[in-house]
């Protein structure tokens, strides 16, 4: 009797540890889930804050700034801002994330940390463009170095560059007019496919006189829109062409067309942009158009 006595004493304190150790265990599990999820909401914050900064660049001074109103924003004080480049800002955040269970342990809580880094570029193929060119040579971009003059009260002429061709062009690769329809659709939306740097058709006719050309330019008053600048022009006709090599940012305040003559007023505008560097050999000239991406 003693003998079984004893046994059964060392059966309930062996089933005492290992009830203990699994109840640890499955603390501990819960509390390193818990230190996951804030980890992976911290790396939100600081991918976002990346993001938010590569707005600012390649001006250091307000890409810091615009990491850390993110940050401030989002609970994530105090971020470590630096710049492995001119093109990117990296963003290094860190906060303790307390223990609970694992207080059993001794762990009363953890550092979790994030870092995210971001560039911007000028890209080489955009996407959403309007289909008015704009000439390298306007006095607000040539007149000003390195880049164009921004914020300044302008106007865009679309006056007749070859025959038939008022600064209108296919922004889709296609040859040929397009109707006044899709001009409109590409002036409200901007063109859904990627326009690449190339040699691009003139879309023929003074077709900004239409009532859903002007319709879709009272549409676009005060907001930004993506104009292709061109550099050169070829062939006649037809066959006439745009040497596309950048884009630039434009919001127009008003306009004036009648008959074969159309005026846009408004002032050019540093913009961030979808678009990407594609497979183009030529990079793009910079015109203040920038796109963003994650690259850690």
């Amino acid at each position: 009797m003693n003998r079984f006595r004893s046994e059964r004493g060392q059966s309930l304190v062996l089933t005492t540890f290992f009830v203990a150790a699994l109840l640890g265990m499955a603390a501990l599990v819960i509390d390193l889930g818990t230190w996951f999820r804030s980890q992976r909401d911290l790396q939100a914050v600081a991918d976002s804050a990346a993001l938010a900064g590569a707005q600012g660049l390649p001006d250091g001074g307000q890409a810091s700034a615009f990491a850390n109103q993110y940050t401030t924003k989002n609970n994530a004080s105090s971020p470590t801002v630096t710049f492995p480049n001119a093109d990117q800002i990296k963003v290094a955040l860190q906060r303790p994330a307390p223990g609970f269970f694992a207080r059993v342990f001794g762990v009363n809580s953890v550092t979790i940390r994030a870092s995210a880094t971001a560039r911007a570029f000028s890209p080489n193929e955009a996407r959403y463009a309007a289909p008015i060119a704009v000439d390298e040579r306007h006095p607000l971009i040539a007149g000003c170095h390195p880049q164009p003059c921004f914020n300044q009260p302008t106007e865009l002429d679309l006056e007749k560059v070859g025959p038939g061709a008022f600064r209108l062009i296919n922004i889709d690769g296609s040859r040929g007019g397009t109707g006044p329809g899709i001009l409109e659709s590409w002036l409200l939306k901007g063109y859904d496919g990627w326009m690449p740097i190339d040699w691009y058709f003139s879309d023929s006719g003074a077709k900004f006189n239409s009532s859903s050309v002007r319709d879709a330019l009272t549409k676009r008053i005060g907001t930004e829109m993506l104009f292709p600048v061109y550099s050169n022009t070829r062939a006649q006709g037809t066959n006439f062409e745009y040497k596309v090599i950048g884009w630039i940012g434009f919001v127009i305040t008003s306009y004036d067309v009648h008959g074969n003559n159309g005026i846009l007023h408004g002032y050019f505008t540093r913009m961030v942009w979808e678009g990407i560097e594609g497979h183009s050999g030529d990079p793009a000239d910079d015109f203040g158009v920038r796109s963003i991406e994650l690259i850690e």
